[in-house]
């Protein structure tokens, strides 16, 4: 068996703080957003975006970007809202859903744009 590594992700230091799977990896490029996006239009989940202060990303609700985006399928559509709401709230997380109608619940999230992270 393979030996297990801890990853020195603590509270106590911002900077080491991880949100979802795809955080441990390098920030994703607009050609890998665009990628998951694809993947969330194809699994025919729901896309809808969320967003928040980077000090409040572990203690609180995240912000609804407008309504979640039922039945959207053009990929150029979603990145725009995206876009928009990273626009419109640049210092926050911005965080990609997709909704599993089946499943009722998230199919699948990931930050996409990263706020500065203060100490």
């Amino acid at each position: 068996m393979s030996e297990m590594q801890d990853y020195a992700s603590r509270l106590s230091d911002p900077q080491s703080r991880k949100f979802e799977t795809f955080s441990y990896l390098p920030a994703l490029d607009d050609a890998a957003i665009r990628k998951q996006v694809e993947y969330i239009v194809a699994r025919g989940w729901n896309p809808a975006i969320e967003h928040t202060e980077p000090e409040n990303a572990f203690d609180h609700y995240w912000y609804m970007w407008k309504l979640p985006m039922f039945g959207e399928t053009d990929v150029d559509t979603i990145l725009d809202e995206a876009k928009a709401c990273h626009t419109a709230n640049p210092g926050h997380h911005v965080r990609m859903v997709g909704y599993d109608n089946y499943a009722q619940s998230q199919g699948t999230a990931m930050v996409i744009f990263r706020g500065p992270i203060t100490v």
